[in-house]
């Protein structure tokens, strides 16, 4: 009954966020486009669902943006045979901050060599997840194979740390739902031992500008939380379907100008989730506020396959001149 009227709470308040399609955002590639006719090819609205299983709603707006990041070819997140293979591991770290033993899965690119130096994308997962979350269930590491197979991605190094701080090696939490997990002490988590773990163990670049973090629903709540409030260490941010843990836009982005220095800002979501909402009020924050950014609104609900379109979208963006 709770869940009903969360939903039905969601659709009144979407009634009046919803902006029009014809507004053009400085990042993006072409204008925005109505809602687009017949049903999406793998990629688009089929899916598992994600973030604690929000059941998808009636299409609440129509879809922005899908001419110049339309729904993903078919066989994009299927694993070739005739591509090379990057290297997904579970790497465990001792976190002096939280006091434990700690877990992350790190995605290294094909033909990945200490020679060279590599960017950076942490991508946090959602609320009652792990970190398989990104890795098993929307396949980033086989789309990342194949975009690079296809020379449409930089070769990057991605991270998908334990979004929950109470997370172990011995017990990832797989349900938890504990949102104080999430907040301040994950932050901490990220920012003093996550990152300088990633940049001892790895051969990658330190500066911000190939420093980006992501997320999906609760993470991107993270994401944006964190990367927003450390504009010094993060260069991209991308979010998809962002939670209510996501702060306000007005505390969010107190000094509009100052995201200038983001070299992407991705928002993604689909017009059948039912926390739609967050995404709309803080896309027409920013559209208000002169920001620029790349919105993505496609036909999908709160689900994996929102994550796999559009990580196939901002990872084909991430780390470009």
């Amino acid at each position: 009954m709770r869940g009903r009227t969360r939903v039905l709470q969601a659709l009144v308040l979407l009634s009046c966020l919803v902006v029009p399609t014809s507004m053009v955002y400085a990042q993006a590639g072409a204008p925005p486009t109505g809602t687009q006719a017949g049903t999406p090819p793998p990629g688009g609205r089929a899916g598992g669902r994600a973030g604690g299983g929000l059941a998808p709603v009636e299409a609440q707006a129509p879809e922005e943006n899908m001419a110049a990041y339309p729904v993903p070819p078919a066989g994009f997140d299927v694993a070739r045979d005739n591509v090379p293979h990057g290297d997904l591991k579970v790497v465990e770290y001792d976190s002096k901050t939280l006091g434990l033993r700690r877990v992350m899965r790190v995605y290294t690119p094909p033909g990945y060599s200490a020679g060279r130096k590599y960017p950076v994308l942490y991508l946090q997962h959602g609320l009652g997840n792990t970190s398989t979350e990104w890795t098993q269930r929307a396949k980033a590491p086989i789309i990342a194979d194949n975009l690079l197979a296809e020379g449409k991605m930089q070769p990057m190094i991605i991270v998908f740390p334990a979004g929950n701080a109470t997370a172990t090696a011995a017990d990832e939490k797989q349900g938890d739902r504990t949102s104080e997990s999430y907040g301040t002490s994950y932050e901490n988590d990220l920012l003093k031992e996550i990152i300088p773990f990633v940049e001892s163990h790895y051969s990658v670049y330190t500066d911000r500008a190939h420093r980006a973090i992501g997320g999906m629903s609760m993470g991107s709540g993270q994401a944006l939380n964190i990367g927003l409030s450390h504009l010094d260490l993060f260069g991209s941010i991308a979010e998809v379907a962002a939670a209510p843990n996501t702060k306000a836009p007005a505390e969010l982005v107190p000094d509009p100008a100052a995201l200038k220095q983001l070299k992407l800002f991705w928002m993604g979501s689909g017009n059948r989730d039912p926390l739609m909402r967050i995404n709309m009020g803080l896309h027409t924050f920013l559209v208000e506020k002169g920001v620029s950014h790349i919105w993505r609104l496609d036909g999908n609900a709160h689900d994996t396959a929102v994550m796999s379109a559009n990580f196939y979208h901002f990872a084909q963006k991430l780390f470009k001149d």
